[in-house]
């Protein structure tokens, strides 16, 4: 079973992936929901953090994407970037990793950085990239401290252009992201790869399977 499958499996057991109609930030009617916020445990952080961990070694053995540390923008990614730092160290890639204050401390250590020193060639976690501010705010910090961003990883890649329900961009957000800062984003899934999955025999791919086309037509009207 691919890392993809399993990554699926997991999100619709724990209810992050769900079917129906659901009306997203930018007014569409989706087919398909995804809550990264919704693995809430210890247990589906551990295993999460795994996934993405997985994801970008594989990346880096196939050679799309270099890092010698990690970084989480505040919010979402600063458990991310955490659990994601843990798995990497498990699995014999022991790197350091930071993260963002969203307001800058005068006392103590001050500055808006927490962590290790940002150094060398830096990877974003992130959960997906719906307009790129966190990912265009993660790249000015990097910058700032003399680092390189060198790619993004995310969960998910909905592979759909920007915009809303009426006026929409070019290219995806996703796609935005690698022309403005010439890097490459990661995700551990893709629409494809959900495609993909509900035309797999297994249950969990047959209980999925009814939605398929209304992802389809979502694709035709929205995909990138």
């Amino acid at each position: 079973m691919s890392l993809q499958h399993q990554f699926i499996e997991f999100a619709l057991d724990t209810k992050v992936l769900r079917f129906g109609e659901f009306k997203t930030k930018a007014g569409r009617l989706s087919p398909y929901f995804f809550n990264l916020g919704l693995f809430n445990t210890g247990a589906t952080l551990a295993r999460l953090g795994e996934f993405y961990a997985k994801t970008l070694l594989q990346a880096r053995e196939r050679g799309l994407i270099e890092f010698d540390m990690i970084f989480g923008p505040a919010y979402k990614g600063i458990p991310l970037a955490a659990a994601v730092a843990i798995k990497l160290a498990e699995l014999g890639c022991d790197v350091p990793y930071a993260f963002n204050r969203k307001e800058a401390k005068d006392h103590g250590e001050g500055g808006t950085i927490v962590g290790a020193p940002l150094k060398g060639k830096v990877i974003v976690i992130d959960d997906v990239i719906s307009a790129g501010t966190s990912v265009r705010e993660s790249v000015k910090l990097i910058e700032a401290a003399g680092a390189t961003p060198s790619g993004v990883l995310i969960a998910l890649d909905r592979m759909e252009k920007g915009g809303n329900a009426e006026v929409m961009t070019e290219v995806s957000a996703v796609q935005d992201v690698r022309d403005t800062f010439k890097m490459p984003v990661v995700s551990i899934i893709n629409l494809n790869d959900l495609l993909a999955f509900m035309d797999e025999d297994t249950p969990m791919a047959q209980q999925a399977r009814p939605f398929k086309d209304a992802v389809i037509a979502y694709r035709n009207r929205y995909g990138a």
